[in-house]
Order: structure tokens, then C-alpha cells, then sequence
């Protein structure tokens, strides 16, 4: 993802939505986040869930903006985004491309074929 943000985020405003967490310690905890040291509790507050945010941004090296979905999980539920999900949003507000759920719908190869074909029509337009 850092590397399509570097290459068309002159063009396109990039964001990552932090939702709930998908696998927390006090819910359904997964092998691999285990042996990764990814080991959060599912945040009850919106500073909890910042922070949690943050650690998942620094531990990625991440530096797209982030944004923080609310405690309801408004972004979650009208997305259908947990556990991920990709989505670019043309300038008219219609989704030009969501991805399939993550992990194994999560392909931002295929994110970067919909932007560059998403901007190719915005030039001949």
C-alpha cells in the first residue's frame, strides 16, 4: 500500500480507516497475531482505539493518513469493512472499486490496476 500511496498520492487522496479491531485478546485471537506480538484488547473508547491505531501505523511504518471510525463502527458497518477491505471513491462519491473482504481478499495490486485505470478515464473524459 506505501508504495501505490507514493506513486498516485498526488492524485488521489489516500486513507486508512482504523475500524474495530478484528482479532482482539478478550474475543477470537488468531495464531499468526499471536506469534507477531500483535496482542491488543478490543478498545471500549475512542482514545483506546487511537492508540491502538497509532501502534498498528508505527508497526507497519506506515504513512498514509489514518482516520479513526467511530465507536459505533459507522465506516464498518456501511462498508462491510472487518476485516479489511480496499475501496477507491471517485470524485463524484461512487465506489470505483471495493476489494473482497481481507485477509484474502485484501489486493492492493488489484487497487492499483482500478486507480490507474480509474485516472486514465478521468483524462480522456
Amino acid at each position: 500500500m506505501e508504495e501505490i500511496y507514493r506513486k498516485y498520492g498526488e492524485q488521489v487522496e489516500f486513507f486508512v480507516v482504523y475500524i474495530q479491531e478484528a482479532h482482539p485478546t478478550d474475543a477470537w485471537q488468531v495464531p499468526d497475531n499471536e506469534q507477531e506480538g500483535i496482542l491488543y484488547k478490543q478498545p471500549r473508547n475512542t482514545g483506546e482505539r487511537e492508540a491502538v491505531a497509532s501502534a498498528c501505523m508505527i508497526g507497519m511504518d506506515a504513512s498514509i493518513p489514518t482516520l479513526i471510525d467511530k465507536m459505533t463502527n459507522e465506516v464498518d458497518l456501511q462498508y462491510a469493512a472487518l476485516p479489511d477491505r480496499l475501496y477507491l471513491v471517485g470524485a463524484d462519491g461512487r465506489i470505483a472499486y471495493r476489494s473482497n473482504t481481507g485477509p484474502w481478499g485484501f489486493k492492493p495490486d488489484e487497487l492499483e490496476t482500478a486507480i490507474a485505470d480509474y485516472l486514465a478515464a478521468a483524462t480522456t473524459a
